[in-house]
């Protein structure tokens, strides 16, 4: 489901950042560690597209996003790949509801109003469907990412360093918030981090080293 081969990447045309070969199937959870410096953010953005390798490819069911166009891509991300940043940003003028909806939309998927209450009820958010971001706790924002991640069932989510200003309690419930979310959608489900307190709640890892 998602796999890469011999990716490389480089900011100044010169030094290449060189990262392993990563073959994730459908519906599996795994994690990708390492220290600043080591590239996870990096390739994260590799992994959702958003920026374009130097060499190399990252499949998802097959495809080589890497060959798509600009437009052929913003359209295969927005179907196929939710993202959880590490910090979350919204549309500060519109509500969690079309927050969400503008996901939707984005992605030329159809509004569907009752399934976002249905992802943010999931979410224990649900309460929050009418508000403002910005009136949001952390956690809430947090939670209503990951929801916006999900809104259009992807086949991929990867979260950015989702546990790293959380507490243990805290650190272990949003882990398992997305393990669950992922396993309904039976969507392979990637998590990148320094967090060494995830070594025990996720089996399948990859390890990073800064170069």
């Amino acid at each position: 489901m998602l796999q890469t081969k011999n990716l490389k990447f480089s900011y100044d045309g010169k030094t290449l950042l060189d990262f392993p070969d990563i073959n994730c199937q459908k519906g599996e959870e795994w994690l990708l560690i390492g220290q600043s410096g080591s590239g996870k953010t990096t390739l994260l953005h590799l992994l959702g597209g958003l920026r374009k390798p130097k060499h190399g490819e990252v499949l998802i069911d097959g495809k080589n996003i890497a060959n798509l166009s600009s437009s052929a891509l913003d359209a295969f991300r927005g179907k196929n790949i939710g993202i959880v940043f590490q910090k979350p940003y919204f549309v500060r003028a519109l509500t969690v509801e079309e927050n969400l909806l503008l996901a939707q939309q984005l992605a030329g998927e159809k509004e569907d109003s009752k399934y976002i209450i249905s992802l943010l009820n999931k979410l224990n958010v649900g309460h929050k469907l009418n508000s403002k971001t910005d009136s949001l706790s952390e956690g809430e924002k947090q939670r209503v990412a990951i929801a916006r991640a999900l809104v259009n069932r992807p086949a991929v989510i990867l979260a950015d360093e989702p546990t790293s200003a959380l507490d243990d309690e805290n650190c272990k419930e949003v882990i398992q918030l997305l393990e669950k979310q992922a396993e309904e959608a039976n969507a392979t489900l990637l998590i990148v981090t320094h967090d060494g307190r995830l070594k025990d709640l996720v089996k399948n890892q990859i390890q990073l080293t800064a170069s």
